[in-house]
């Protein structure tokens, strides 16, 4: 009876709910319902209000995008938008983003969505990848930054330590899929980059356990010209804006004395 009941909404609630192991009942304390509720819900026998909808996304943490689908299966409308970042609405959060990515030189600092597509990058970075990768196969890693690191022609064929370093770049696309930040294009995306030649059959999956280093430098090597950085991420606070949510900043910091010299350098290259 149940099955014939299950409505859309019903099981991608369930969905959510196993992706972050939360049981009915603590879904349930923390939404302020009760147990019987959550799971008649999930069920499809009883229609969740679209406040219900949007308390039980909070409380699962479900990225806006995500939230929009499940408004949509329920039969609302979606209410969050996904702006260009270039649009005038976006102005101020742009004008942080250009902040930072100025403040970071003459290191690099890069600006991704959720599917690590490159949306802008600093001189720092634009150097970087002129002196590292191949001109000639830019249109094979198209504006990427995960392909421009596993791409043989990319920045792949000068890391020193590709190896360890793209096992923790795989790994942190499975947990992407995993959470829910990284949709369909993320999981295209992983399917590929496993496609790639030296990639071994064991990244294919999950791994927890892959690192458990503080950090982890990324070591450049090309003829005279070293570089090693170690880099962080920065996500904005609280947005109600898809494209908001999904951008990512990623700033690399020099590793050692050394490289900061090479950087200052590099930057000054014509």
């Amino acid at each position: 009876m149940a099955a014939e009941l299950e409505r859309p909404f019903g099981r991608l609630l369930r969905e959510w709910r196993s992706r972050r192991r939360v049981s009915q009942l603590d879904l349930a304390l923390e939404a302020g319902v009760s147990s019987r509720h959550v799971s008649f819900i999930e069920t499809g026998r009883a229609q969740p209000s679209r406040e219900m909808i949007l308390v039980l996304a909070r409380v699962l943490d479900v990225p806006l995008r995500d939230r929009n689908d499940l408004l949509v299966s329920a039969g609302y409308a979606a209410i969050y938008r996904a702006t260009d970042l270039d649009a005038p609405a976006l102005e101020q959060a742009r004008r942080a983003v250009d902040f930072m990515l100025r403040q970071q030189e003459p290191y690099p600092a890069i600006v991704v969505d959720r599917s690590w597509n490159l949306l802008k990058a600093n001189h720092g970075a634009v150097k970087l990848v002129e002196a590292f990768a191949d001109p000639d196969a830019a249109n094979e890693w198209a504006g990427n930054a995960m392909r421009l690191m596993f791409h043989p022609r990319g920045l792949r064929q000068h890391i020193v330590n590709w190896e360890a370093m793209a096992a923790a770049l795989i790994q942190w696309l499975h947990r992407d899929v995993l959470s829910g930040l990284g949709g369909a294009d993320t999981r295209r995306l992983l399917a590929d980059l496993l496609t790639y030649p030296g990639v071994p059959p064991r990244w294919r999956t999950l791994d927890l356990d892959a690192s458990t280093a503080p950090f982890l430098a990324i070591e450049f090597q090309k003829d005279d010209l070293g570089l090693r950085y170690f880099s962080t991420l920065t996500s904005l606070g609280t947005p109600h804006d898809i494209t908001l949510q999904e951008l990512r900043v990623e700033a690399f910091f020099p590793a050692d004395a050394a490289t900061e010299e090479a950087s200052q350098r590099l930057i000054a290259r014509p």
